[in-house]
């Protein structure tokens, strides 16, 4: 497959660091339509958006606000990042996206998680201490939807289905579903044994460091009597891109410092990113994927060349960079890094002349 770039975002309210300005749910949500339209236009090939369940983020009804995207957009896939399944019931989850994927022509994709934010279980009735029951039992579900109808099944947290008709269906033969996994090796492991593509989310540290994760994934599919080759692998990171290396970072800092002290707050604290420490995690090495658009093509041909994958989706912006220098950053990466990214792959995995 063509090497594929996207974008996404959590849909995070945050408080501008030099005005202190709070922009309202109303606002952000017509700037995702608008970056979305602006990523179609430059040809990326994704669009994502989170699920959170607080005041802090404009995004609940993901799906929702994909809906209203897909009528403005024309090829982008339109995404979850990442919905959060053991707090959902599968058979809304597959309805509301199967009726995305008729509105948008096919376009639609499920990325599921079992969340790193966990407000939605008090909110919906659910046990936390059945996190990763709950998550196991209701994928199990969400493909058995996806793969007959009608449906009989059975579990032990929702209701049973006794031919169970569920409807629409979408125009996709098999809508896409992803597993996002932050570096948990159950979570990898039950991807693999499925078939299913996975997204890793790298969003600290050195980028060696999580190879690990996709050899075990690869070696989990093979286990199971699958192809590995035939498995996307996405990486999924935060970054951002301006013309100069110092502007991208100059400009992306104070707002991911402010959305890593406001909306990263799970655990009842914020955190604080030294600048040295976000330099250095924009370097080749690290995580983030921040600089030039030559920098970034560097550092995603050596992600390449540490995982293999076939796609990566950069959590453009975080911390509510200013819509301007969003939709310029936007433009960048479709115009001046996706085109050599995919051309520079492709040569990479053409296999040699006479072969």
């Amino acid at each position: 497959m063509t090497f594929e770039l996207g974008i996404y975002s959590f849909g995070e309210i945050t408080t501008d660091p030099h005005t202190g300005a709070l922009p309202t749910a109303r606002q952000r949500l017509h700037d995702y339509a608008e970056q979305a339209v602006v990523a179609d236009q430059v040809g990326l090939d994704v669009f994502a958006l989170g699920e959170h369940h607080r005041s802090d983020f404009a995004v609940s009804a993901t799906s929702v606000a994909l809906a209203a995207i897909a009528a403005r957009t024309n090829g982008i896939r339109l995404s979850s990042a990442v919905t959060v399944l053991s707090s959902e019931d599968p058979v809304r989850v597959f309805q509301q996206y199967a009726t995305l994927d008729l509105i948008s022509n096919g376009r639609a994709e499920i990325i599921t998680g079992r969340g790193s934010y966990t407000e939605s279980f008090p909110l919906f009735g659910y046990d936390l201490s059945q996190y990763s029951e709950l998550f196991a039992e209701k994928l199990e579900l969400l493909l058995a939807i996806r793969e007959r109808n009608p449906i009989t099944w059975s579990g032990r947290h929702r209701p049973p289905l006794r031919e169970a008709d569920i409807a629409p269906r979408p125009l996709q033969e098999k809508l896409p579903i992803w597993v996002a996994v932050g570096g948990t090796p159950e979570s990898v492991v039950r991807a693999g044994r499925l078939g299913l593509p996975l997204a890793l989310a790298i969003i600290g540290g050195a980028l060696a460091r999580f190879t690990p994760f996709a050899q075990l994934y690869r070696e989990s599919a093979a286990e199971a009597g699958l192809d590995p080759d035939t498995l996307p692998l996405s990486i999924n990171s935060p970054g951002f891109v301006a013309p100069t290396s110092q502007a991208a970072r100059d400009l992306s800092y104070p707002y991911f410092n402010r959305g890593m002290l406001e909306n990263f707050h799970e655990r009842g604290r914020g955190f604080h990113t030294p600048r040295d420490a976000y330099d250095a995690q924009s370097a080749k090495p690290g995580a983030l994927v921040v600089g030039s658009p030559q920098e970034l093509i560097d550092k995603i041909m050596y992600q390449h060349e540490l995982f293999g994958h076939q796609r990566l989706l950069i959590q453009l912006a975080f911390g509510g960079v200013p819509q301007k220098e969003t939709l310029k950053a936007i433009e960048l990466l479709g115009t001046e890094v996706a085109p050599v990214v995919r051309r520079e792959i492709a040569a990479r995995e053409r296999p040699p002349s006479g072969e």
